[in-house]
Formats: structure tokens, sequence, C-alpha cells
């Protein structure tokens, strides 16, 4: 079963961290120093915030895995899509080791699939978590977005929510 993520880039952790444990009426699984994460079975989402020195927003959309093989078969549907995808095995990132693929939306909104295979002390394998402020390569692939673009075309929207 695949669990969807969600990862945002927040300018201030606490009070982040206040807002969505009151919206999803629980405390975060994981809270570090410059990262939160609720493991949430309702909907079942992995919804995870930091505060790395990176533009406030949406860092990027992904979906979680509970096997290699399950990740192995989701990479297949995005390369038979024609996707072009950009692999990361054995990385440590977000405070955890995962295998993991890499592909842009047409909208250049980045996603990553992957499954976690174990907790690590630091952010991205630094031997301390990062300041507030610092900017970390991690939760982003390690090719240029540019090069994973989909070949998939994009249709313009006709108006709101359509």
């Amino acid at each position: 079963m695949k669990r969807f993520h969600v990862h945002v880039s927040v300018p201030d952790l606490d009070a982040s961290i206040r807002f969505y444990s009151t919206l999803f009426g629980t405390e975060p699984a994981v809270v570090k120093g410059d990262y939160a994460k609720w493991m949430l079975e309702d909907p079942r989402v992995n919804f995870a915030i930091s505060q790395r020195g990176g533009k406030a927003g949406l860092n990027h959309l992904g979906l979680q895995t509970d096997s290699d093989e399950e990740l192995e078969l989701l990479n297949g549907k995005l390369q038979q899509a024609d996707l072009s995808t950009h692999a990361e095995k054995e990385t440590a990132c977000c405070y955890a080791r995962s295998n993991k693929y890499w592909v842009t939306d047409p909208t250049g909104i980045a996603w990553e699939t992957f499954h976690t295979l174990g907790e690590v002390p630091t952010f991205n394998g630094e031997e301390e978590a990062a300041p507030a402020g610092a900017v970390a390569a991690c939760c982003t692939p390690e090719a240029p977005l540019a090069r994973l673009a989909t070949k998939i075309p994009v249709k313009p929207a006709a108006g709101c929510c359509n």
C-alpha cells in the first residue's frame, strides 16, 4: 500500500508544528531542530515540514511504498509513461535512509517515489543538523530537475478547479 507524501518548507518550524498538530489532531511522529514529520493514517499521508533556508512553500510531493518491490513496480509505470526518472539508492535524507526515484511533473513540481529503509541521526548525512537559514541539498534530486521533465503534453486549464 502506498502513502501520499507532502514536504513543505516553512519559515517558522515551531509555529508550523503547532498549526499542523492542531490541523491533524496529533503531534508529529518525528521532531528535530529543523524538521518534523507526521505519519497519518486518516488520510494516509507522510506529511513533513522543514526549516532549511529554502523558499517557503511546497518543496515536493511523493509516494512512499511499503517495499522495494512496490517501489520498482511504481518506477516501471513511470518509465512506461515515457517519464525520465532519477534513481537514488541507499541515500540519507530527512533523517531517513531510503531508496528513491525522482521525476518532475508537467508543471515543474518534483515528485519522489521512495521506500524507507531505516532512520539516520542527521538530516542528510552531515555531522550535525544545519542551523536555521542554512540551505541543504537534501530532498531534491541530485540531477537537475530540468533533465527529469516529462514528455507528456500539458493542456492549459480553462478555469479554477476543473
